[in-house]
């Protein structure tokens, strides 16, 4: 679909602006009041979020408004030991971690830490993820292996985003702003009635980013971005017991490629610009596009049984992207690399939720298959060399699992659950050489016998428990502790740069993570003070990364290992504290600490596997995450009734390692964001204008090494740094 055609929908969308009536919007503190109910638990009417006995930091749709929510890495400081970074290699693909459990990796084949859940669809690669958000119900960030009720690949933790669902009445959300680069965005939703029990919704975003980065080879703007996205989504009530939802979502972004920094590298060699600035030359520009088809469809049936829910999703998603990155990131034509990448996948999950007595009972089946085809090619030293590899997997896992809460007391709750799962993996892959029938956005032949083909399958199955206690020692306070178990699937390496026999694409076993957590929640003053603890200790076996290694042939050489038994443990601290009728001030705080207790690969890569290695830090563990957050409401005589909300929050991350090796690393940053906004017409009408690192702080996707052959240096990717932004939005 034609971006021009996006427009005329958008417009149609937005025509009911001015016909707004009725519903009211709230200020920053008013919504942070909010009782949020959240849906990771899996219970047919949620939970609410002070009463789960897990870490959760979960935020509703008023609640992302107030905080210019853009997309989920726009979360990415405000919650303690979390990353959720896009990795700047392509657009779209995320990044993350929790708790120091993540990835630095493009790779598609290469399974996430942290699981991505939208409306109950698990996303099966990192590549879509990172991508503008809005028609936002709420999301939920469960910390912690949530192998049970999520299954695999959630050994960090689980991000659980829900979209609005059609509505029995009408509704209108409509949104335009602009903020500096220059990006224009403009979205709009439409919810209501057809007859009296169908009901249906209309959900359309597009932005428009000029660039917000100056290349210097050149001096023109980069970083340019088109998304759209349409999502509609129909909802048959027939009676009380019985809801049908169905939801597709359409969405495609084009524009630039990587802004790609070379700046000194771990070993001190190279660089073309300072570390820690925005300065940056590419001689290629590079281009990113994605187009990504989805549809599920809801079933709910209230039954007598038990007083329970059965629940049925079942979910379909089609991603097609291409890119071109200059990797070198010099003024040269150096390492060049084109890509492309298909996967489809869908999924089934029935189960049933309902109480017996004193327990309550959440049990199902999960089926999830994909077939994944990448193709990648490298042209290095301006195309003397151009190397072409790839393939495709096919990969399906099944699950079966049951929850138990048992209510032994009216305040002491004792949980016991498991999930039996496996998985299958087919992989055809092609090892990156020249002349190999791999062809970015064609495809990939492997054929057995050909020189650098890698055929296999393999098989994994496991067991994950998870034991809890619970005991709420008045009505809005609790304390539990739990042991919950986790595993990350095993697999194989799409990337695979070398014909040596030895290095072969796989395959890599499971990672395991055994987690002990306990907590305290309470609200305090009448509810206007919360404090919520955590304290962790997890030891992960089998650690499975990927290894950066700088290569004076292919220029980078990624290597996925089962490399490591590693130890984690931390702390955790939110607070939120009302002072007076008008002012909040919110607080996060998060501590890590980890070592290896054993390593079988060698992670310097100086040949030996000793002390050295032992020695080293564990990528993406930030040890200390913290910030702060004053919001102030000034209620107004002007417009028949308004609010004016100032707020300023300054959070703060750790210096923490990127690659395994220690040489390419995060600096620590500290990021100041503020906001002025007036709320209008009754709270239907809300001016914003509000600035994003403020210090105009400097970070990266990544920081991934480069050979002395190639000039050295490094490939960073720049993050964009300070951006001032205006907003109005409008609801009925």
């Amino acid at each position: 679909m034609k971006v021009s055609l996006m427009r005329m929908v958008l417009l149609a969308a937005a025509s009911p602006l001015v016909f707004t009536a009725g519903v009211q919007a709230q200020s920053a503190s008013e919504a942070l009041r909010e009782v949020i109910t959240i849906t990771g638990t899996k219970r047919p009417d949620g939970v609410a979020v002070q009463d789960v006995p897990v870490a959760v930091t979960a935020f509703s749709g008023d609640q992302l408004a107030a905080l210019q929510y853009q997309d989920i890495s726009s979360l990415s400081y405000v919650i303690p030991n979390v990353q959720f970074e896009d990795i700047g290699t392509a657009p779209t693909i995320a990044n993350f971690s929790i708790r120091g459990l993540g990835i630095n990796s493009s790779i598609p084949a290469i399974d996430p830490t942290v699981g991505y859940f939208v409306d109950e669809i698990y996303y099966g690669i990192n590549a879509g993820v990172v991508v503008d958000n809005f028609d936002i119900e709420g999301i939920e960030v469960l910390r912690g292996p949530q192998g049970v009720l999520f299954g695999r690949n959630v050994t960090g933790g689980a991000v659980v985003v829900s979209t609005t669902t059609p509505t029995d009445e009408f509704r209108f959300n409509g949104r335009v702003g602009v903020e500096t680069g220059l990006r224009w965005v403009a979205s709009g939703v439409v919810s209501g009635p057809f007859s009296e029990h169908v009901s249906a919704k209309l959900a359309v975003y597009h932005s428009d980013d000029e660039g917000w980065f100056t290349n210097q080879f050149d001096d023109s703007q980069h970083g340019a971005n088109e998304v759209t996205i349409i999502r509609p989504a129909f909802a048959l009530r027939p009676n009380d017991s019985l809801e049908f939802l169905l939801r597709f979502e359409y969405g495609e972004t084009e524009g630039d490629g990587p802004a790609g920094q070379n700046h000194v590298n771990g070993s001190g060699v190279g660089g073309l610009f300072e570390r820690g600035t925005f300065d940056f030359a590419i001689d290629e520009p590079g281009f990113s596009r994605a187009d990504w088809r989805q549809a599920g469809f809801e079933t709910n049936i209230d039954v007598d049984f038990g007083n329970g829910t059965i629940t049925n999703v079942l979910g379909w998603r089609d991603y097609d992207s291409e890119s071109l990155g200059d990797i070198d990131a010099l003024p040269i034509f150096g390492f060049h690399a084109p890509s492309s990448l298909v996967q489809n996948q869908w999924s089934n999950e029935l189960r049933y939720a309902g109480t017996f007595g004193n327990v309550d009972v959440t049990t199902g089946l999960f089926y999830f298959d994909q077939t994944i085809e990448y193709v990648e090619q490298r042209l290095i030293g301006g195309g003397a060399l151009n190397l072409r590899g790839g393939g495709t997997i096919d990969h399906s896992t099944w699950g079966v699992f049951a929850n138990f809460d048992i209510r032994a007391t009216e305040r002491l709750t004792f949980s016991l659950g498991g999930r039996y799962s496996g998985e299958d993996k087919d992989a055809r892959i092609q090892t990156l050489l020249p002349g190999t029938a791999c062809v970015v956005g064609q495809g990939c032949t492997v054929t057995a016998g050909n020189p650098g083909a890698f055929i296999d399958s393999d098989s994994w199955s496991s067991f994950a428990p998870r034991v809890g206690v619970q005991y709420r020692y008045n009505d809005v306070s609790q304390v539990y502790a739990s042991w919950s178990q986790g595993y990350r699937s095993g697999g194989y390496n799409f990337r695979n740069t070398t014909p040596n026999p030895a290095i072969t694409p796989g395959p890599f076993d499971e990672e395991r993570v055994d987690s002990f957590e306990v907590g305290l929640k309470t609200d305090l003053a009448d509810g206007n003070v919360r404090l919520n603890f955590a304290a962790f200790h997890n030891n992960i076996s089998d650690m499975q990364r990927e290894i950066n290694q700088s290569d004076p042939i292919v220029g980078v050489v990624q290597i996925i290992r089962n490399t490591a038994d590693a130890t984690i443990q931390g702390l955790e601290f939110e607070g939120r504290f009302f002072i007076g009728e008008n002012t909040l001030l919110t607080t996060q705080v998060g501590y890590l600490d980890g070592s290896y207790d054993s390593v079988i690969f060698d992670l310097n890569g100086d040949g030996v596997i000793n002390a050295a290695d032992l020695a080293l830090d564990i990528p993406r563990l930030a040890p200390w995450t913290y910030g702060v957050s004053l919001y102030h409401d000034v209620p107004l005589n002007l417009f028949g009734g308004s609010t004016l909300t100032g707020s300023i929050s300054y959070n703060y991350r750790d210096r923490n390692a990127y690659t395994d090796d220690n040489r390419g690393f995060f600096d620590a940053a500290g990021i100041w964001d503020a906001g002025l906004s007036l709320e209008f017409n009754e709270g239907r009408h809300v001016l914003a204008l509000y600035g994003k690192n403020l210090s105009d702080e400097v970070t990266y996707g990544n920081d991934t090494q480069l050979p002395a052959t190639l000039g050295g240096g490094t490939f960073s990717p720049l993050n964009r740094g300070r951006v001032i932004g205006l907003e109005f939005r409008i609801r009925n």
